[in-house]
């Protein structure tokens, strides 16, 4: 996932993009902040979540909203409720605000964007290319990137009709992919990048966003010649993907005596310097 906050007047929203189903969620806290301007919006929203919840008559008053892992204030990573646009604009309107229709009118847009993406994917890869270059990312890795994305995107694919759902099947696959060419999970190579919340193929090197794709090229290959469906047979095609990439990176590790895993990564200068551990006096 990636994170990208952005400003209403004058106040940050945390969001996250999720690649695997092209969703951004809103931090359903951050927007209650706005409307509000409460001096504590989490007990606000606990407060409007329990009586949405008892007007709906179950546990959770919408079906959309998830908790996702967001930096708060303090710098630390909490758990937080977030939700898509469309969710959004159901609290929006339980919420007595002269801010509701500015914001409405906010989410509209910010729907409305996502709807020209859909219609012309070009749009998308626009605005992926120019962030990534403001970031000072070369040409050339930027390319590979993209490369890989529409390799993953076209695995996505063939997961969604073959009875593999979004979300939490979608990551046990992506995971076992990686582990088996990588050596590492998703979760220690970003540990190893000193990553919390952001998008590790974003931080990947140019060999680690090509075996990645490899992995998942091979991956959907070999799903594709046996019509694997569902979860098992696709496990063992995620595996047998990830071993291809493997055996290659094998090959170039022996070559080059150089780890193709590493734990480089693109953070800012700031970033980094919070990475390191003081040395013991």
């Amino acid at each position: 996932m990636k994170i990208s906050p952005i400003e209403f007047d004058g106040q940050s929203i945390r969001r996250v993009y999720d690649e695997d189903t092209q969703t951004w969620w809103f931090s359903v806290v951050d927007v209650v902040q706005v409307l509000t301007e409460s001096t504590n919006a989490n007990r606000y929203w606990s407060d409007l979540k329990r009586k949405l919840a008892q007007e709906a008559g179950s546990e959770q008053p919408y079906e959309k909203i998830v908790r996702l892992k967001l930096t708060a204030t303090d710098g630390k990573q909490r758990e937080t409720d977030c939700a898509e646009a469309g969710t959004l604009l159901r609290i929006v309107q339980s919420i007595p605000s002269p801010k509701a229709e500015p914001i409405k009118l906010w989410l509209a847009k910010v729907g409305y964007e996502r709807m020209q993406e859909m219609a012309d994917p070009a749009l998308s890869l626009d605005r992926a290319r120019q962030t990534w270059q403001q970031h000072g990312l070369s040409d050339k890795w930027i390319q590979q990137r993209m490369t890989g994305q529409e390799t993953r995107n076209k695995l996505t694919d063939y997961w969604r009709g073959h009875d593999i759902k979004e979300g939490s099947e979608f990551a046990i696959l992506t995971n076992i992919i990686h582990q088996e060419w990588s050596g590492v999970s998703v979760a220690e190579h970003k540990d190893m990048k000193g990553l919390k919340s952001h998008n590790l193929r974003d931080h990947m090197s140019e060999a680690e966003l090509i075996f990645t794709a490899l992995a998942e090229l091979s991956t959907r290959q070999i799903s594709e010649s046996v019509n694997a469906t569902g979860m098992p047979q696709n496990k063992t095609a995620a595996k047998a993907g990830g071993r291809i990439a493997r055996q290659a990176r094998n090959q170039l590790e022996s070559q080059t005596g150089k780890s193709v895993v590493t734990g480089a990564n693109y953070l800012a200068p700031t970033a980094k310097k919070a990475l390191k551990v003081p040395r013991k006096a």
